[in-house]
């Protein structure tokens, strides 16, 4: 390993700041708890309640050569292990094959999100994933947390919300936290809706609905896809201008900040363009970022500098 984790000292705030953050589930048991607790306790952001997660799962989502040619090493799930491992995150989460590729060699180095539904890039129609993974695959092992995307928007929305109420009732009676990709899609939006404020928010708080206790959403801009939600933000003058104040109010949108949010990367951008969304994300209260493209389709030396530096911005540096 290159460098050593950098680890916060542990403080009465910080350990405090978990605490509180766990209070928000009182309904869930003691393991799903400690499952929280071990990704927010976990590497370099350890005791602050953010959270950086390395997500790979663009492999099966948009293919092996658009995910990983401009860094051939990603084609190796171990290189995906390491990276999270040598860049202190909170946890990595992945679809099955390439957890069961890794988990016993990195058995207890990283907290592991097996992601449960997955999409191809091959087939048309509305978005709906497949059911790729199981809540026993998850137990097997060794995860803290199932991971599901929802598509707010698509006409199958209802029939994924279904069957995430199903496997979150699953993981939850085993202990397992649930971590909800709430990705608005489909025929009842517009592409650029897909990122709109009134949008972004209203995926988060369908996804808190949903029980998940770690909410994924896309960084929202200020445009408003709904005209019934035009007139409200207009009325209310809810500020959405800058982007801290958009990552505010959807944070604000899941249960008053009760619940964890957290920022996708999104596409591949420049580094100066992520930190600077990453500070935005830190300005409005937001719990982190979940990083994939922006990080392993650099060189590894690239990929843990951008990791380090964004957790730097986090712990305030």
């Amino acid at each position: 390993m290159e460098h050593a984790i950098r680890k916060p000292k542990l403080t009465v705030s910080g350990a405090n700041r978990v605490r509180e953050i766990l209070s928000w589930y009182k309904s869930d048991n003691p393991g799903v708890l400690t499952n929280l607790a071990r990704m927010l306790d976990h590497g370099t952001l350890a005791s602050t309640g953010r959270l950086v997660i390395l997500p790979v799962d663009q492999g099966f989502e948009h293919g092996p050569a658009r995910s990983f040619a401009s860094n051939p090493s990603g084609y190796d799930p171990l290189y995906h292990f390491e990276l999270a491992v040598e860049a202190g995150t909170n946890a990595y989460a992945a679809p099955l094959g390439f957890l069961e590729a890794g988990a016993v060699e990195y058995a207890g180095q990283v907290p592991l999100i097996l992601k449960l539904n997955n999409s191809d890039s091959l087939s048309i129609g509305e978005p709906c994933s497949a059911v790729t993974g199981s809540v026993e695959d998850a137990l097997r092992l060794g995860c803290v947390a199932i991971g599901y995307t929802i598509y707010p928007g698509s006409s199958e929305s209802n029939t994924i919300y279904e069957a995430l109420r199903e496997l979150t009732l699953e993981a939850k009676s085993v202990g397992l936290a649930v971590v909800v990709w709430s990705y608005p899609r489909g025929s009842g939006i517009s592409k650029e809706g897909e990122t709109a404020i009134d949008v972004v928010a209203y995926a988060a708080q369908i996804a808190a609905q949903l029980g998940a206790h770690v909410i994924k959403v896309k960084l929202p801009t200020a445009h408003i896809e709904q005209d019934a939600a035009r007139k409200v933000y207009e009325k209310e003058n809810i500020p959405i201008s800058a982007l801290a104040d958009r990552v505010r109010h959807v944070v604000q949108s899941s249960f008053n900040g009760k619940r964890i949010v957290i920022f996708s990367g999104g596409p591949a951008k420049t580094t100066a363009e992520l930190l600077d969304e990453i500070r935005a994300i830190r300005d409005g209260g937001g719990f982190g970022s979940i990083i994939g493209r922006n990080s392993f389709q650099r060189s590894k030396v690239e990929g843990l500098k951008l990791l380090r530096t964004a957790m730097d911005i986090y712990l305030g540096n």
